[in-house]
């Protein structure tokens, strides 16, 4: 069995998706990776295709009709044969030793006490100028050690589970049911937010092992396309919301409960912060609906979200509310230059 499945969802990435599966090639025959081409117009496909070809005992490719980054994901999960499941966007790639530190220790680890999550560091590599920003868990983990949720400590601001960070077992993500929406974009978070209880072992590998773009023309997280996706976040933000009743969570689990509340409550702020910096009636209509239909599902979690948090400023009524949102937006991006 391979030890880890790859999964690199591919649009119009023939340019650049070669830094990305050279860099996961290092793991040699111990991985797998499955490159989807989501429906492609460029050559993106004939360049994966060129890969297979060049290494049929590691490399697949699926060919699918457009069905966005999250279907691509979908593509991947059903496919995976490997121990464990990570996704690697086509423009982004993974540190050599970081991937070699990992595959060592699956190997050298009985299968009985394997964790059924990794979280590793990952790093933003800002293209215009070519600064990275590390973001590590040593604070929140203890490193090198199989814990349970409850041996976790508090996370930092910055110190969210993401896609880049994380590597689940490939049973977990078979068996957990989840299925991401077709054309969405920021469905990842709904896919590490509902993944996460599912995870009961975790272990925390103190390596640079993702590197996250920023930077490149037409990225999802770019200000632009945040603000005309804004329905994308409130509907991925909603489906966050419904997947796990947080309170009865708390009942038993604190620490989970703390992990899924810090996620879910970042997750509500980017909603409506992107949401009202759009300063249109549609907008600020779309986000006080979200808010109403979240009191609707869990009142208490809602209010708890609504009032207790940042998000009672960004949510002030009228231009009041949506200046403080473009405000603050812009005096965070002073310092830190990535969404």
């Amino acid at each position: 069995m391979k030890l880890i499945t790859f999964t690199v969802p591919c649009y119009n990435s023939a340019d650049y998706m070669h830094v990305c599966i050279e860099s996961l090639l290092k793991g040699g025959d111990k991985v797998e990776i499955v490159i989807i081409d989501d429906g492609s117009k460029d050559k993106t496909g004939e360049v994966a295709d060129r890969f297979q070809a060049q290494y049929p005992d590691i490399i697949k490719v699926v060919h699918q009709e457009n069905g966005g980054h999250g279907e691509g994901i979908n593509q991947g999960i059903r496919n995976a044969t490997g121990k464990y499941f990570k996704v690697v966007d086509s423009d982004d790639w993974v540190g050599e030793d970081a991937l070699k530190t990992l595959l060592d220790t699956i190997e050298n680890t009985p299968d009985d006490q394997l964790p059924d999550l990794f979280v590793c560091n990952y790093v933003y590599y800002l293209k215009e100028t070519g600064v990275d920003k590390i973001i590590k868990y040593g604070s929140v983990f203890p490193a090198g050690k199989t814990v349970g949720w409850e041996e976790t400590r508090r996370f930092g601001m910055s110190q969210n589970l993401t896609l880049h960070s994380c590597m689940f077992k490939t049973s977990v993500m078979k068996e957990n049911g989840l299925v991401l929406p077709k054309h969405t974009f920021y469905e990842d978070n709904l896919y590490v937010y509902y993944s996460i209880p599912f995870a009961k072992t975790v272990k925390y590998m103190d390596v640079d092992f993702y590197y996250y773009l920023i930077g490149r023309d037409g990225q999802s997280v770019a200000k632009a396309a945040v603000l005309k996706r804004y329905k994308q976040q409130i509907l991925v933000t909603t489906r966050c919301f419904e997947a796990h009743r947080l309170l009865e969570i708390k009942k038993t689990q604190p620490r989970l409960y703390a992990c899924l509340y810090h996620h879910l409550r970042l997750m509500m702020m980017l909603a409506t912060l992107f949401s009202r910096m759009n300063k249109t009636k549609e907008a600020d209509v779309d986000n006080f609906a979200m808010w109403d239909h979240l009191m609707q599902v869990d009142e208490p979690l809602a209010k708890k979200l609504r009032w207790r948090s940042i998000n009672f400023w960004l949510n002030i009524p009228g231009k009041i509310g949506q200046w403080l949102c473009c405000f603050g937006y812009d005096f965070a991006h002073l310092f830190v230059k990535f969404n």
